[in-house]
């Protein structure tokens, strides 16, 4: 996962670090982190990138080049997320068990995700989105 697209959309904005920390109440250092991919940006601040910046999630993550979507200032909400786990994997045929297999987790995130009970992580959020080419945003209730 590369997430350099935020250096480039803060940066687009002559905004620093700390101003972009500011904005999302994290400090300096962790927007560093994620800009240099040294760690993984959580799914609620990488909507809140989205939403500021007025740009698609999957254009952060690099699953596409379109920058723009629609309903972009939406917070996350995880009983919609879990729901469009729950759809993806009927429309893929995929049980709880496989998908927490492909994602190294156990069977229980699996479910607190789909009862909403859980944000999914963005590295798994990621891979399905990736690995069965869906939207991003479409997983996280964007579009």
């Amino acid at each position: 996962m590369n997430f350099e697209r935020l250096y480039f959309l803060r940066e687009n904005k002559d905004l620093t670090q700390t101003e972009m920390g500011n904005i999302l109440k994290v400090s300096r250092v962790a927007i560093s982190q994620w800009e240099n991919n040294k760690e993984i940006i959580p799914l609620d601040k990488l909507n809140i990138y989205s939403n500021y910046f007025n740009v698609s999630l999957d254009y952060i993550v690099g699953l596409s080049n379109k920058k723009q979507t629609t309903n972009l200032n939406i917070e996350l909400d995880k009983k919609i997320i879990g729901t469009k786990i729950k759809d993806f994997r009927k429309k893929f045929n995929i049980s709880q068990e496989q998908l927490a297999n492909e994602l190294n987790t156990s069977h229980s995130t699996i479910s607190a995700y789909e009862k909403g009970k859980t944000l999914i992580l963005t590295v798994f959020a990621y891979t399905i989105a990736k690995n069965y080419k869906i939207s991003l945003d479409w997983l996280c209730g964007k579009k």
